[in-house]
């Protein structure tokens, strides 16, 4: 294995982790950019496969780590004084009204309280291209459905896992006045602008720059957590840690509305479907982007940095300011999880409660952005200027809180706190 890339003086000890952990765990290929300010300190990658076809600039599936970039498009509109988080749904989308969904918010859908976590019907991936999104194939849909509220404890926040992107996407080519798609919008004002390859819906000619993800079978992750960390174990928890987690993520899972919704896109019972070129030509904001860890880490630090990098402003002083505020602490998934009005998570350890709540904030603290299925994460954290991001193709679900990546978040500030030293 070669580990390719450069670290700044200070970030050593990243390095040293980066390469310990690519050995150690069960790894295929991993990319992990770091920036302090606008300075790129760390940017990393390494093939544990003998992947030649793999590199820094490599696009990979970031799943709901893409749930970020949808954040960061909306708030983009009311930057410009075409939306406002509060304003109900309906108010730029009539039709949406329809079944008794008047009263949503933007709000209510960026914090994942919409009520629609599942849709009652399998889409074609065709209809995930951004002319089938204009020609309404989603939002139909979308208007023709009813909300659905988990039973028992008047707690509306349910994962919207791959719904909060197709309804922010509907609501989003609405309000802009050129029509455009978050995609197209994205690829325009934010991956050109800021040259960071971040992407949702690539074109043809760039379906070849895509690396597969792999999933990490559920059977040698349990054999694996067995085996003690000092003995060369190949996973993050062991499995008293995977019980434990496991079970409390089970029983949060209870009245869930999504239990028996059918699969979301056809051919899906495979997660591998998300490489297709049908699929990755699509539109799915919450689950399907397709970015490298330095694209990514460039737009965190462009986050971390206030809405600016360098030159390049994405957002004003306000609207960073209003995609960042009004967080609300409720639970979800077995998770108390803070959400803003612009649906960005917040971490913070003082809402831990039990072991999955530390394992998601602890480490993390100040941070504010997601992460995605099996391992990838996107944040930043705008008090000590981190952009951040984390981008394996090795999935390894049973972390259900992507603790294997945040080992580097705690890393990089323990750098700072050193160099500060």
């Amino acid at each position: 294995m070669i580990i390719e890339g450069n670290v700044a003086p200070g970030f050593e000890p990243i390095r040293a982790l980066y390469e310990e952990r690519m050995h150690g765990l069960a790894e295929r290929n991993t990319q992990l950019c770091i920036y302090v300010g606008d300075t790129c300190v760390v940017d990393l990658w390494a093939s544990a496969i003998d992947d030649k076809d793999f590199s820094g600039d490599s696009l990979v599936n970031v799943f709901s780590s893409g749930k970020s970039l949808e954040a960061i498009t909306l708030a983009m509109l009311v930057d410009r004084g075409l939306l406002d988080f509060n304003a109900r749904i309906a108010d730029y989308w009539p039709e949406f009204a329809a079944n008794d969904k008047h009263e949503t918010t933007v709000a209510d859908l960026m914090r994942h309280e919409a009520g629609i976590s599942a849709f009652d019907t399998t889409l074609d991936p065709v209809s995930l291209h951004p002319d089938q999104i204009r020609e309404n194939a989603i939002g139909a849909v979308i208007e023709g459905h009813t909300q659905k509220f988990r039973e028992g404890d008047g707690n509306q926040r349910e994962y919207h896992a791959i719904t909060r992107g197709w309804i922010a996407n509907e609501v989003f080519r609405r309000v802009d006045p050129e029509g455009r798609t978050m995609g197209q919008f994205l690829r325009e004002e934010v991956s050109a602008p800021l040259d960071a390859d971040v992407y949702i819906g690539l074109h043809e000619h760039e379906l070849a720059r895509i690396n597969p993800v792999a999933m990490l079978g559920f059977g040698y992750q349990f054999r694996q957590g067995f085996v003690p960390r000092a003995m060369g174990r190949k996973i993050e928890l062991n499995v008293a840690q995977m019980i434990a987690k496991g079970w409390r993520m089970r029983a949060g899972l209870k009245g869930r509305t999504r239990l028996r919704a059918p699969v979301p896109i056809e051919g899906m019972q495979k997660l591998t479907v998300i490489d297709s070129p049908a699929v990755a030509m699509g539109e799915i904001p919450s689950a399907g982007a397709k970015c490298s860890a330095r694209g990514l880490a460039k737009l965190a630090a462009t986050m971390a940095g206030g809405g600016r990098f360098a030159d390049t402003e994405i957002l004003s002083a306000s609207a960073h300011e209003a995609l960042h505020d009004k967080p609300v602490t409720r639970n979800m998934m077995a998770l108390n999880t803070t959400f803003t009005q612009g649906g960005l998570a917040r971490f913070d350890s003082a809402a831990a409660d039990g072991p999955l709540d530390v394992g998601l904030n602890s480490g993390r603290e100040g941070f504010y952005g997601w992460m995605g299925l099996g391992g990838s994460i996107f944040q930043w954290h705008p008090e000590r200027r981190i952009g951040f991001a984390y981008v394996p193709t090795s999935l390894n679900v049973l972390d259900i809180v992507n603790e294997r990546g945040k080992a580097y978040q705690k890393a990089v500030v323990e750098c700072l706190d050193a160099l500060a030293r």
